[in-house]
């Protein structure tokens, strides 16, 4: 059985505005978490202007109190930024606020560019990439009061001091992220949606080479990918044009303030070769077309990633659309907010 979950970046479309883009992530929480969705993540970034989600911690709580049962996280904190001791704290915090429902989802990019790196870590004697796998083991210690007595900060304790633990997820893109997930026993995410190859050798490793830990006691993986959901292949088709456009202009560095382009303009911009070539390769990363074509690939990519979730991330400039399409995939798979649904 596959178990949906969805990933959102409270992106910010052509004409609107951050705090339109953040109402709309809690619109999107709340119906997913009717319509059957098993988790909701929202990511950090600095910096973006076509982003909203600089926080999320802060959006967690706020989308965890919009919701009952769906379970909330971060895709995810970028821990190099930050104290180890301090990420415990604010998620042992949610935990005691919503037990049983959060999510620490763990990355090492820094999420920005090199200035809005160095205004985070302005100060930190230690920090960087290099420190990642160290800091790793201390929040991991501190989450389950199990700092050494050979650790500087031995006895020191993350409160406030509560009987669960949020579920802790190392997300990445490649054979070093999976590799450390599996040294320290820790679920792990897989983003296909940022990195379309080598995905299913990734997670091979990760299994091959996991070992328990206080954090797990068998392998755990989860693969997020772009979907486009509509009635038809061709409208799915001009939905997922939108991002085409922004992940270009992206790429060839031409990246807009005003966020995801409308479909007319994605479908009226003069594409060279170059930019042909490109959309289709970074299509790689997508699944597109009829709730029944999306669920095909969905379950073939399950058997070739070995993997029993998935994390949704759709992207389009009109959040109609994109409600439209969270619908129509959880009506694929039948899932209980929506069962009996017409197709």
């Amino acid at each position: 059985m596959i178990t949906l979950s969805a990933l959102d970046q409270s992106p910010i479309a052509e004409g609107s505005t951050a705090v339109e883009a953040l109402q709309q992530t809690a619109r999107l929480a709340a119906e997913l978490d009717k319509w059957g969705y098993h988790r909701f993540w929202v990511s950090e970034h600095h910096h973006a202007a076509h982003l909203a989600g600089t926080s999320p911690e802060v959006l967690i709580s706020h989308l965890a109190a919009k919701t009952s049962r769906i379970r909330v996280g971060s895709g995810g904190v970028m821990l190099p930024h930050y104290s180890a001791y301090k990420v415990a704290e604010n998620f042992r915090l949610l935990e005691a606020l919503y037990p049983n429902r959060i999510d620490l989802g763990l990355g090492r990019a820094p999420g920005g560019m090199p200035l809005s790196t160095r205004a985070l870590q302005e100060g930190k004697v230690h920090g960087g990439i290099d420190q990642y796998p160290d800091q790793l083991d201390d929040l991991i210690d501190y989450l389950h009061d199990s700092i050494g007595e050979d650790h500087p900060y031995s006895g020191l304790r993350a409160m406030p001091l509560i009987e669960t633990a949020p579920e802790l997820w190392l997300l990445g893109s490649s054979d070093e992220s999976g590799g450390l997930a599996a040294q320290r026993g820790a679920a792990f995410a897989f983003a296909h949606f940022i990195n379309g190859f080598g995905g299913t050798d990734v997670m091979r490793t990760y299994r091959r080479s996991f070992r328990p830990s206080v954090l797990g006691a068998v392998p755990r993986t989860m693969v997020a990918v772009f979907a486009f959901c509509a009635e038809t292949e061709e409208e799915a088709n001009r939905l997922a044009s939108s991002l085409d456009l922004s992940i270009l202009l992206r790429e060839k560095g031409m990246g807009r303030r005003g966020g995801v382009p409308t479909v007319e303009e994605a479908m009226a911009y003069p594409y060279t070769e170059h930019d042909k070539l490109r959309a289709r390769e970074n299509r790689k990363r997508m699944i597109i077309g009829t709730k029944e074509q999306v669920k095909q690939r969905i379950v073939q990519m399950s058997e070739e990633y070995e993997a029993d979730e998935f994390m949704i991330v759709t992207i389009t400039h009109d959040f109609a659309a994109k409600l439209r399409s969270y619908r129509l995939l959880a009506e694929a798979f039948g899932l209980p907010g929506v069962a009996g649904a017409d197709a």
